[in-house]
């Protein structure tokens, strides 16, 4: 007879190559009032738990999760943490569209032909999803997410081997700094991937030690990564372009990062690259495509900020339940190297 500590329910999904694992039963109840104090309870009680889901053997260095938990707020559809190999993030928009996919595709949700709203509480604040949906498929997801705003510019940093690079710290959900690759003398491209990750977190450590981050209203005060980006070249009102998240510890987003999309967005305007008719089409390391474009404009405190939309596509690969036998010797998983 077969005995087991624990038994988790998951859906496995991906958008753009990048994995979701989405667990919908089987965790012990997560306490707090708002999002923020469920991703501390979390983390202060079930961290195990993450590992076990995130890491070997039962995952991977570059597996994603999100949690299922219920609304904060009295209009919210259903609430959401999201896990990485390092531990739990503020906003994730891959996440965000293959949450909606799943949540509508496998019946959470009751969904009509048509465009349907999703109220989704993260972290970070009420994100809004608008799934379009044919025949009971979710075709596309596209999702408002809280306002994105340049947060610091021209912030120099000092790299090995290289010399000074500069770059900005966007809040787009999290705070990435985002940098032109061409300033490591490197190209979005996978045979690359090995160097990105290194210098992206010595970009990611050097400029947590020189700065604080502290947003003015969600509580989020933590840099999650450092985005590469290529140079967007203009075709009409389309601004085509790459880049990739390099986020967590080491961690590499096979998508085109749904929040970095919007983040690259409002960086972008204020720079004047882009305009408020544009649509960025914004390409990953292996080239899946998000498309991003402003909504509206809007103030955070006393930052400039917009309203971006993203959109993407997410597939379902799997019904997972995972389990851990008492005696496994290895209840928390393991991580050697990778990305």
């Amino acid at each position: 007879m077969m005995h087991f500590k624990n038994r988790i329910d998951c859906i496995d999904a991906h958008t753009g190559g990048e994995p979701l694992r989405i667990v919908t039963s089987g965790l012990p109840p997560i306490l707090g009032n708002t999002i923020l104090e469920k991703r501390k309870y979390m983390l202060e009680n079930y961290d195990n738990l993450r590992k076990l889901m995130m890491l070997e053997p039962r995952g991977h260095s570059g597996m994603y999760g999100c949690i299922l938990v219920d609304a904060v707020t009295e209009d919210g559809d259903f609430g959401v943490l999201f896990t990485h190999n390092k531990g739990l993030s503020s906003m994730c928009g891959h996440g965000i569209i293959a949450v909606t996919k799943v949540a509508i595709e496998t019946g959470m949700l009751i969904a009509k032909d048509g465009e349907n709203v999703v109220k989704i509480d993260t972290p970070a604040g009420r994100v809004t999803a608008y799934a379009d949906v044919k025949d009971g498929e979710v075709e596309r997801v596209r999702f408002q997410n809280v306002p994105c705003f340049v947060y610091a510019q021209n912030i120099k940093v000092d790299v090995d081997g290289i010399g000074e690079v500069v770059g900005e710290v966007v809040y787009c959900g999290a705070f990435y700094v985002y940098l032109d690759v061409n300033q490591v003398g490197l190209r979005v491209s996978p045979e690359y991937t090995e160097q990105l990750v290194k210098i992206g977190m010595e970009i990611k450590y050097k400029v947590m030690e020189m700065m604080e981050f502290n947003h003015p209203t969600s509580g989020v005060n933590w840099l999650y990564g450092t985005i590469f980006f290529e140079k967007p070249e203009r075709e009409e009102n389309k601004l085509i372009t790459k880049n990739v998240c390099i986020f967590a510890d080491g961690q590499v987003d096979r998508s085109p990062t749904g929040t970095g999309t919007g983040g690259r967005v409002a960086l972008h305007y204020q720079t004047g690259e882009m305009k408020k008719a544009d649509i960025l089409v914004n390409k990953s390391i292996i080239d899946t495509v998000m498309e991003g474009k402003i909504i509206k404009e809007t103030k955070v405190g006393e930052y400039d900020a917009v309203i971006t939309e993203v959109s993407g596509t997410a597939h379902i690969m799997g019904f997972t339940q995972l389990v851990l036998d008492p005696k496994d010797p290895l209840p928390e998983g393991f991580r050697i190297i990778g990305s």
